[in-house]
This record gives structure tokens, C-alpha cells and sequence, in this order.
């Protein structure tokens, strides 16, 4: 009975130590970001979508995380933000500070061997996106080519500016210049989409493909004075802001065409577009406060209404679904990868 006794007492001795060693380490997490500073840093430069997203987190995220720490922006654009994806991976401390974002389209780049990639996409702490992509072709209206019969018609090549490979603006225009008879000239090496913006107005290149959540709210005044429209939609289904305008999959005749821009545009470019993320290695404590820190801002009214004013669509995307896609694109058939590579990475 006294060793019945004794076993009893030390089984419960060991789980109180086990839960206030866990309690401590709780405590002490949630402590470490009191007095903090944390940086989200943008693969693109200002006044672009993912710019505009992540100021609106920064300015609400911090009441959701213990300690309430500052949020600042961080832009660190180029090679179509492969240059912030590798920074976050391989450079950025991982103690739970820096927030990476960058585009999506860059993990399926890994997969196909893309030049420059340092990161490997499986190994990063994700902590969700703002919202799944609606990408869209726009054209200047000054250029004469307002509609897709026009650009069709066009009698010389259309310059579409762009970032650089693994970016939607340039994956869109490889993928159409090779699966339809647009007439098409790509011209890459822009920093941002804000850039490519700037090259439209100024008659650089007729339009761009991009996300129209973040477009129509950074390019508002021009679309609002109607310099600029939406003549292709890169969706599976048309968006209720553009019921009219066609699809892009009307013009792919042929499957493997058709399999390719939903893998590429719909789903790398659409469902994980503008996902958040944590350097390898961050404290799995750290990983989740973060998380649910993200998930809470996205349901936060203040946060609502501030998206609302700036016109950002909400429709959060969390780190399990993110992970999801992941996974997939690791599936796809070396055939598959090889069709890929051979479309949307620049021949060297």
C-alpha cells in the first residue's frame, strides 16, 4: 500500500512539474515579444498590393500579440521578391521577428530548379495570407487595346510588363504567349508592380498581369477615370467585379495549356499568393502565438474597416491550407515540372 502510495505521489508530482515547466515556458514566450520590435519585410517596393496588405496587418497585429510589440515594414524588393524569400530563410534571425512576405509563385520556382532559389519552401513557418488571388490582365485604354478581340487583332507583339520569373506578372504572359495567340512582348525587370504601374502610364508598355485585389486598389484613380482596363481574367470563374470580361482558359485549346494556368495562376498564384512567413527554426511557441496573432487581425472589426477603406479584400488563407498547396506542388510528376520549366523559366 505505502509503495502504491508513493508511485501515486510521484506520478503526480511529475505532471505538475511537467505543467509548470510548460506553464513557464508559456509565459516566457509570450514575455519575449513585451519591449519587441517585429518586421514584416515586403519582397516588393512600395505602393504595390503586398506593400498595402502588409501595412494594414502592421498597423493591427500587435494588440493580438503578447507584449504588444511594434510592427514595421521592411521593403526589399527584386527578382520578383526572390531576393526577401531567401533573405528570410538563410539571413533573418529566427527568433520570431522577422515576417517575410513574398510571392507564392516562388515556391513552385524551387520546384522547378529556378536560378537564384536558396530557400526550401517546406521548411518555413507559415503563418497564413490575407486573402486567395483573383489575377487579371489590364491594358492602358491610351494604347488602343481595351478589349481581347484588340489585343487579338493587334498587328505587333503587345509589351506586357513584369517582374521577374515565379512572379504572376511574368508566369501569366509566359503561360498565355505559349498556349494562346495573344500577340505578346514580355518585357521583365521591374522591381514591383508599382513599377510596372509607373511603365504603363508612361506608355513604357501597354499593360500587365497582376492581382486585382491589389490592383484595383493601388491603380484606383486611373480605373475609377477608366485610363486603364480589365480585358482577361485568370480565374476559374469570373469575378463578380468583371462578369463580362473572358477568361483566360476560353482561350487555351489545349489541355495541357488548360492544366498548367490552373496549376500556375489559380492555385500558386491564387490560393497561396501572398503568404506570410518565419524563417526555419523559429520556436515552435513562438510559430503559434504568431498564428493565431495573424488569425485574430484578420477577424479584427478595426482591421475590417480599414481593409474596407482601402479597398483590400479579406478572405484569409490559414498556415494549414498554405502547407496543403505546398504539398501538392511536391507531388506533381517530373513530366508535369519539365512542361513548367520549359514555359515559365527564362532560357539561360
Amino acid at each position: 500500500m505505502l509503495k502504491q502510495n508513493v508511485r501515486w505521489l510521484l506520478a503526480i508530482s511529475m505532471a505538475f512539474t511537467c505543467w509548470l515547466l510548460s506553464a513557464i515556458s508559456s509565459n516566457a514566450q509570450e514575455r519575449f515579444f513585451e519591449s519587441k520590435t517585429i518586421r514584416i519585410v515586403v519582397g516588393f517596393s512600395p505602393g504595390g498590393g503586398f506593400d498595402a496588405y502588409s501595412r494594414a496587418i502592421a498597423r493591427h497585429m500587435s494588440k493580438h500579440i503578447p507584449g504588444n510589440p511594434a510592427i514595421i515594414v521592411e521593403n526589399m524588393g527584386g527578382a520578383g521578391s526572390m531576393i526577401a524569400a531567401n533573405y528570410v530563410y538563410s539571413q533573418a534571425k529566427p527568433d520570431g521577428l522577422t515576417i517575410g512576405n513574398w510571392i507564392g509563385g516562388l515556391i513552385l520556382q524551387q520546384y522547378l530548379g529556378a536560378k537564384g532559389v536558396t530557400y526550401d519552401a517546406t521548411k518555413f513557418e507559415w503563418l497564413g495570407a490575407p486573402v486567395a488571388i483573383s489575377n487579371v490582365c489590364l491594358m492602358t485604354t491610351k494604347s488602343g487595346i481595351t478589349s481581347v478581340d484588340k489585343w487579338l487583332a493587334a498587328k505587333t507583339p503587345v509589351k506586357i510588363g513584369a517582374e521577374a520569373a515565379g512572379s504572376t506578372t511574368s508566369d501569366i504572359p509566359r503561360l498565355l504567349a505559349r498556349y494562346t495567340k495573344l500577340p505578346i512582348q514580355l518585357i521583365e525587370g521591374y522591381k514591383g508592380v508599382s513599377d510596372v504601374r509607373l511603365a504603363a502610364e508612361a506608355g513604357e508598355v501597354t499593360g500587365f498581369c497582376s492581382s486585382w485585389e491589389g490592383t484595383k486598389t493601388s491603380w484606383r484613380k486611373v480605373l475609377e477615370n477608366k485610363e486603364a482596363v480589365v480585358v482577361l481574367q485568370g480565374v476559374a470563374k469570373a469575378h463578380p467585379d468583371h462578369p463580362t470580361v473572358p477568361l483566360a482558359s476560353s482561350l487555351i485549346t489545349s489541355e495541357e495549356g488548360r492544366e498548367l494556368f490552373k496549376i500556375v495562376v489559380q492555385e500558386a498564384g491564387g490560393t497561396m499568393n501572398r503568404p506570410y512567413s518565419l524563417p526555419p527554426g523559429t520556436p515552435k511557441e513562438r510559430v503559434q502565438i504568431l498564428q493565431k496573432a495573424f488569425m485574430a487581425t484578420m477577424r479584427d472589426p478595426e482591421f475590417l474597416a480599414d481593409a474596407k477603406k482601402a479597398r483590400l479584400d479579406i478572405d484569409p488563407v490559414d498556415a494549414q491550407e498554405i502547407e496543403q498547396a505546398i504539398a501538392g506542388l511536391k507531388k506533381l510528376s517530373p513530366d508535369m515540372l519539365a512542361k513548367m520549366k520549359e514555359v515559365l523559366l527564362p532560357k539561360r
